[in-house]
């Protein structure tokens, strides 16, 4: 009796570890790789209803994607949220519409003035869902020409290769 409880709750806390941690729906690997990454920000985004139950589904693009502050506000452009299955005429939704995202205001003059001082694209990284709310991760970014990237991807295989050297000096010398 003792060891059905004993699985009873280990399955219960393993539920709620799982429901309680960030799981991810969409992440824009394209964007490390095209600009380099100067400061990152979780901020909050305005959806409706049909569009979150998608996003639950784990719907939603965001390669093509970037923020752009118009009117004091910060919104998301071209993120696809295919429409949800279930919803039909008024509950459906626009898929490319703009989102507002949610940040606090002494951020967002701050995103301002850095993109209006320097030449910097604001993308997003990842969307998310942080307890129960839809979080998206965006960054202050720098564009890399093509040099800029076969020098990363030097610069990157070079260190794979000594910590490769490395761990096998460690492991037979």
């Amino acid at each position: 009796m003792a060891r059905a409880k004993q699985m009873q709750e280990r399955r219960a806390k393993l539920k709620a570890d799982a429901a309680g941690g960030d799981r991810v729906v969409a992440t824009n690997r394209r964007a490390r790789h095209d600009f380099e990454i100067i400061e990152t920000l979780e901020c909050g985004i305005m959806l409706t209803g049909s569009e979150v139950k998608s996003l639950r589904e784990g719907k939603a693009q965001i390669a093509e994607s970037y923020a752009r502050i118009e009117d004091g506000e910060l919104w998301l452009f071209q993120m696809h949220i295919p429409p949800w299955a279930f919803a039909v005429g008024f509950g459906s939704h626009d898929p490319d519409r703009k989102r507002k995202l949610l940040v606090h205001r002494h951020e967002l003059d701050d995103l301002r003035e850095q993109t209006k001082t320097q030449p910097l694209t604001i993308v997003p990284l990842k969307l998310y869902f942080k307890d129960g709310r839809a979080k998206v991760e965006i960054a202050l970014a720098r564009g890399r020409k093509q040099q800029d990237q076969r020098q990363a991807i030097a610069k990157r295989d070079a260190e794979r290769e000594i910590a490769r050297a490395v761990r096998s000096r460690e492991k037979y010398g």
